[in-house]
């Protein structure tokens, strides 16, 4: 296992005396982390600005990340902490109506796969609000939402589904355990890359599952990340990019094996990892082999294969920004499409202020009427699309594509054309 603590690295010059500590791996320890992507500082990309802080200094953290050269994670320093992001939140799951299909279509396989009935019993950690386990309650299949954020903690109990508040960890998993009685399904989408404590964590998840239980965990994978230059979707709030086989070695720091994956179009490409007790998990599957074989052919089991993806992400900036100047040189009007915590990292690294990207709109209303982090760029009710005309929507949720080419289609009654950053520059009539 690579749990064992490495001995204490030395510091990292920063500038003319200025020094710091040298990260660690999180999963093994090490100090020999390798440079992977270095997106500048940005500020935590969830945290936007009401109109009286736009007017206020704006604190930025170093989004830098690094390979571990003997686990290979790919990770971000902890420089800020769950609770900072997490305790009131402004991502609400329902809001993406493609989601919540999503969400329904893991139920209704989950339940036919594991055979859960009534006497079941499913938890799903960072359960938002309720956005999953409401078709887990038409089932009439008990279940129980671990959820820190309390706003949308509260949305998930208006839905009439249980929730807990409160964050993951051992203590918190023997607590569920206790008063509800062992899991037979722990699932969790898009949480495992968020927790700076990937062992505890994962110990939580084995102290809630029952001995002959199931995990299933969706998180996006890094193969994919690289191959589609998906580098806005690095942010703080995620702390680590895993391949399957990163994935493997951090479920065994709980006691968890890899049973099996699936591959998922989510997020721009996801992995499904189920896993299973290693006392009763048994051999992995073949798709797990074909998964880590496609790794490996990547190069992505080795340091020095993850290096060049700052030159591909480099040419992404580039294009885009040319493409913005361009389309204000020639008066023609750009407005943005969405506020996810992705769209953000995505204007920060470019420098995409108001001058380039008048607005954009989203439709969360917990977010009107504020500004996006960093840039200050305003956000606004959907509505407003259709009433400036513009002559480009640049979509910053670009994995909801074709939900939003189908919500969009009025953009055409004007000429007006939507424009996709990632993998690469695309204007779509």
């Amino acid at each position: 296992m690579l749990t064992d603590n490495a001995a204490a690295p030395d510091a990292e010059t920063h500038g003319p005396g200025v020094e710091v500590p040298a990260p660690t791996c999180r999963l093994c320890g090490s100090a020999q982390l390798r440079s992977f992507l270095d997106l500048g500082a940005t500020p935590p990309c969830e945290r936007i600005l009401t109109a009286e802080e736009i007017e206020e200094p704006e604190v930025t953290y170093p989004l830098h990340v690094r390979v571990c050269e003997r686990c290979l994670l790919a990770q971000l320093p902890p420089l800020i902490t769950p609770e900072d992001t997490f305790t009131e939140y402004a991502y609400f799951s329902s809001f993406s109506t493609s989601w919540v299909e999503h969400a329904r279509r893991f139920v209704d396989d989950a339940t036919a796969r594991l055979d859960l009935g009534p006497e079941s019993f499913v938890v799903e950690v960072a359960s938002n609000d309720g956005y999953l386990l409401q078709h887990v309650v038409e089932r009439g299949i008990r279940c129980l939402g671990v959820e820190p954020s309390v706003n949308v903690g509260e949305a998930a109990r208006e839905k009439g589904v249980p929730t807990l508040t409160a964050f993951l960890t051992p203590e918190t998993g023997d607590q569920v355990r206790e008063e509800h009685g062992p899991a037979d399904l722990v699932c969790l989408n898009n949480v495992y890359a968020h927790i700076p404590d990937v062992i505890g964590f994962t110990r939580g998840l084995r102290s809630m599952v029952a001995d002959d239980g199931w995990v299933s965990i969706e998180v996006q994978h890094l193969l994919t990340l690289v191959e589609r230059t998906q580098f806005d979707t690095i942010y703080h709030e995620h702390f680590q990019y895993y391949t399957l086989l990163t994935g493997q070695r951090a479920l065994a720091t709980g006691g968890l094996a890899l049973v099996d994956v699936e591959l998922l179009d989510t997020h721009g490409g996801s992995i499904r990892m189920w896993a299973r007790p290693a006392e009763v998990a048994g051999d992995p599957s073949e798709r797990v082999r074909e998964v880590l074989a496609a790794e490996e052919a990547a190069g992505l089991h080795t340091p020095e294969g993850h290096d060049g993806f700052a030159e591909a992400v480099s040419r992404v900036r580039d294009d885009l920004v040319a493409f913005l100047v361009e389309a204000r040189r020639e008066g023609r009007k750009v407005v943005g499409y969405g506020a996810p915590g992705k769209g953000n990292t995505l204007l920060n690294y470019c420098g995409i202020r108001p001058d380039m990207l008048a607005y954009t709109v989203d439709r969360n209303p917990y977010k009107h009427g504020k500004f996006t982090p960093g840039m200050r760029i305003p956000v606004l009710a959907p509505e407003r699309i259709a009433a400036d005309r513009p002559d480009y929507v640049l979509i910053l949720p670009w994995n909801l594509r074709d939900e939003l080419v189908e919500q969009l289609s009025y953009v055409r009654e004007w000429g007006g054309k939507l424009v996709f950053p990632i993998p690469e520059l695309e204007v779509v009539s």
